[in-house]
Formats: structure tokens, C-alpha cells, sequence
């Protein structure tokens, strides 16, 4: 589905456009009376009385070929519930052959543009879908013009754009196959990204193994596709600040390796990777807006394969922060990738925190469901700031426990820890203890276990099924909430 929004001075002079106006959660109409002709305000105040006022949007067919459409607004409305708005919008109207559409922004008299941008925005997040490999694709088309005095600011046009435009890469990245999106070709798009001006660093497996970063390569080694660490940097800020870095697993697709996983929906591990997307996504974001601080985004690339070259359980490997892991299985793979490059990003950039995201564990989901990304942080500060950034755009998070008690279900006879908790319980968090070793120097971090929420069979409020893109929205409001 096409969206198409244009950008108007004074009223609409199309009278075939279907009209959108805004109204009181009252349907109150008195406003409209230089909005509609009076006919139309007329037509509209009988049927009212006939209409369950109940609902949000309500439509009328004053012809054959126009719609007038009120949306209502309730008092104190947050933006989150505009974008809902705008999401339902789309439904409703979606299949509409007549999809030109006239929204007028002088009857809002309180925060106009701000209101229309969160519609607007949440239109366009649940409009996205993925076709590239259909052989047909919905060709349909939504216009819709926003008439007015009141002009929307070039800076919220530019922050909305940025963020759809960087959660829709998500969605792409997550939505793509394994046997396209693998490690190499992921390597290679991500390049590309330098041309909005983020500064782009690849190590593949020969500068991987220089550096040491041997959790991170025995995932990747059974597979006949590289392994790679992606660097992205952002400098937005005047002053040389320290960056805020986001770290992501990028399991492109996950069979388990050697401890191979169940076939039955084998096939959605090819989301195993949107722990990466999302840092990807978000940095593409950054770029575009020209955010005003220092970031950088790191993603480790793999594919766990059961090759003959493949790691083994039992095996027992030195990490890039010189402790060791025995693999008690290959199947928990992800903290592996995620323990070299936490420990890089620390000590290459010394950023102001870290915050890492993968689809780390199934425990998750039994805990959470896909309703909050599990959180597991060493500062509250942080998470705070994240908890108050997830309600603010719906992508919400729940703090989890650490606890040193949980170190010993990780301890090794035989290195200095294990990569899985063979006792039972507590998976998630153990999971989280594992990584939480891997930051040497105190800085404060946040992992977020988003197995839960990178995709979703049954869609949700700004998607429509399919890869979600959970998370660029969540870190762009901490960023913009806090750091800017």
C-alpha cells in the first residue's frame, strides 16, 4: 500500500475528496459549520443521532463518490493515541477505491500540528507491508492532502519520516529469507548506509580472529557464510561526547547447529537477527533526522549451521575480554555473539551506556507473551528512562531481575562460566547474567530480550503482522527525550 501525503495552503477546493475532520469526544460539530457546506452539516447532525458516539471514527456517505469522516479526539489525548487513531484510520479505509482524502488542520485549536503528525505517523506505520517476492503486489494507493493556515513544522516532518523510514528498514531486514539476507549480503547492505553519513566499519573473519573475538566466530564457523562485526557511527553532536552505543544480535538464521532445533517452525528463525535490524534501523534513523548527539550501533552477523566445521558442544573457547565459555549448547548462541561485541563496544568507544537487544530467549515469551520486551539493566537510571520511552510510543518494557545468586547456575568446572543454565529456570535472566560478565569497566547497561517482540503472527496496533520493528521507536524517544 502506497501512502501519499501532500502539504497545502487554505481550504480544499476539491469537492470529491473524502474529508477528514476532527472532532470533541462529544462529536460536538459547532466547529465545522466553515468546513462542511450546509448540506453536508446538516446531513451529518441528523445521522449523529442515529450513530453509536461510542466509537472513535465515524464515517458518512454523503455521495456516491465523498466520505466525511470524523475522528474523535478525547481530552488530554497522548500521542500514542493519536497514532492508534491514525492505525484505525487505515484499517477502516484501506480497500476504499475512492482513496483521496482531504484532512484540514485549522479546526484543531490546541497542539494542531503535533496532533496531525502522531495521526499521520501511526497511517503510515501500519500501512507497511512486505511484498517484494510476491509476484503480484497491492497496487492501492492512499492521498491524502492536509489543508490549513496552520502548517506542520519542517522539523516534525522530518523526525516522523525518519523514524518510519528507519523502523520500515527494520521490517525489511527482519522480513527478508535466510538463504538472501546472510551474513555477507547483510554486511554489504549496511555499507550502503554510509551515504547518509554514518561513518561504516566491516571486520570480517580475518580481523576477527586478530582481535580474538572467538565466542562470536565459533557461532558463524559451521556455516559457509562469513562472520562479521558492523560498526556504525553517528557524530550529531558539536562537542566530542562520549556516544550512546546500541549493540544487536544478528543470527541471520538459527538451526540450533549441533544441538539442533525441533523442524517445527524452524522457518521463523529467520527473525533471529532483529536484534540487529533494529540497531540498524535506528542508526539509519539518526542519520536521516541528523540527531544531535554522538551514537554508535554495533551488530554482530552470523549464521549457526550444523556443518562439519560446526562448533560442539563441550567445546570450550576464549572470549574477546579473555575469559572463557564452555558450550554446553550451540543453540545458545546469541549471548556468544553478543559477549564479544559488548565487551568491543566498551572498550573501542567508552560510550555513555550500552544498550543491547536480541531475541535471546524463549523464556521471554513465557514470561512477558508479546505484550513488553523483557529488561534487564545494571543502572536504574537507564532503565527508568527506557520504561518511560516504551509507555510513551507503546513499545513497552518490564524490568526483569539480576542477581549474583544466579551466577552460580552459570559457573564452569571446566572455564570460567557456561553458556546455559543446565539446572532449569530462571532462563532468561541467566541469559542476562551471562552477558552482564562481559562488561568489564561499570558502564551502565540494558539488555532487552525482545524474542517476544520482533515479530508478530496476529499484527498489532501500528503493524500488520509480520516483522514489527519493535524497538527503533523505544530507543529514538530515549534518545530524544534524554540525550538530545
Amino acid at each position: 500500500m502506497s501512502i501519499k501525503i501532500n502539504y497545502k495552503i487554505g481550504l480544499s477546493k476539491n469537492k470529491s475528496f473524502n474529508s477528514i475532520l476532527f472532532v470533541d469526544e462529544k462529536f460536538n460539530l459547532s466547529r465545522l459549520k466553515n468546513y462542511l457546506s450546509s448540506s453536508e452539516y446538516s446531513y451529518i447532525l441528523d445521522l449523529l443521532q442515529t450513530k453509536d458516539l461510542k466509537k472513535e471514527i465515524l464515517s458518512f456517505d454523503f455521495n456516491s463518490k465523498k466520505k466525511i469522516i470524523l475522528v474523535s479526539l478525547k481530552k488530554n489525548i497522548k500521542n500514542n493515541e493519536i497514532e492508534n487513531l491514525g492505525a484505525k484510520f487505515y484499517d477502516e479505509f484501506k480497500s476504499l477505491k475512492q482513496s483521496e482524502f482531504s484532512l484540514n488542520s485549522d479546526i484543531i485549536s490546541l497542539n494542531s500540528n503535533d496532533i496531525i503528525s502522531h495521526f499521520l505517523h501511526g497511517l503510515r506505520l501500519k500501512s507497511y507491508s512486505f511484498e517484494k517476492y510476491k509476484s503480484k503486489k497491492n497496487k492501492n494507493k492512499i492521498s491524502i492532502t492536509v489543508f490549513g493556515k496552520k502548517k506542520i513544522s519542517f522539523n516534525n516532518k522530518v523526525k516522523f519520516r525518519a523514524i518510519e523510514e528507519g523502523t520500515f528498514y527494520t521490517r525489511d531486514l527482519v522480513s527478508e529469507p535466510g538463504n538472501i539476507l546472510h551474513p555477507d549480503e547483510y554486511a554489504k547492505r549496511i555499507y550502503t548506509l554510509k551515504k547518509f553519513g554514518l561513518k561504516i566499519n566491516i571486520y570480517d573473519e580475518k580481523k576477527l580472529k586478530k582481535l580474538g573475538m572467538n565466542t562470536l566466530l565459533g557461532v558463524g564457523q559451521g556455516s559457509v557464510r562469513g562472520s562479521y562485526l558492523v560498526t556504525m557511527e553517528w557524530n550529531g553532536a558539536k562537542n566530542k561526547s562520549k556516544p550512546l552505543a546500541f549493540v544487536g544480535k544478528g543470527v541471520c538464521f538459527d538451526t540450533g547447529g549441533i544441538s539442533l532445533k525441533p523442524a517445527k517452525f524452524m522457518e521463523d528463525m529467520t527473525y533471529d537477527m532483529a536484534g540487529s535490524a533494529v540497531v540498524v534501523g535506528l542508526m539509519k534513523s539518526l542519520a536521516l533526522r541528523k540527531a544531535k548527539i554522538n551514537a554508535v550501533g554495533v551488530v554482530g552477523l552470523v549464521e549457526n549451521m550444523p556443518g562439519g566445521n560446526a562448533q560442539r558442544p563441550g567445546d570450550i573457547v576464549k572470549s574477546y575480554s579473555g575469559k572463557t565459555v564452555e558450550i554446553l549448547n550451540t543453540d545458545a548462541e546469541g549471548r556468544l555473539v553478543l559477549a564479544d561485541a559488548l565487551t568491543y563496544t566498551e572498550e573501542k568507544f567508552k560510550p555513555k551506556f550500552i544498550v543491547d537487544l536480541a531475541t535471546l530467549t524463549g523464556a521471554i515469551i513465557v514470561s512477558l507473551g508479546s505484550e513488553y520486551a523483557g529488561l534487564f539493566s545494571n543502572d536504574n537510571k537507564l532503565s527508568n528512562q527506557l520504561i518511560n520511552a516504551g509507555e510513551q510510543v507503546e513499545e513497552k518494557v518490564w524490568r526483569m531481575p539480576l542477581n549474583k545468586n544466579f551466577d552460580k547456575l552459570i559457573d564452569s568446572k571446566n572455564a570460567d562460566m557456561q553458556n546455559i543454565n543446565y539446572v532449569g529456570g530462571a532462563g532468561s535472566t541467566t541469559a542476562a547474567q551471562f552477558l552482564q560478565r562481559f562488561i568489564l569497566n561499570k558502564t551502565p547497561w540494558a539488555h532487552l530480550d525482545i524474542a517476544g517482540m520482533a515479530f508478530s503472527k496476529y499484527g498489532g496496533a501500528l503493524n500488520s503482522g509480520g516483522a514489527t520493528g519493535y524497538g527503533v521507536r523505544l530507543l529514538n524517544k530515549l534518545i530524544e527525550d534524554y540525550y538530545e
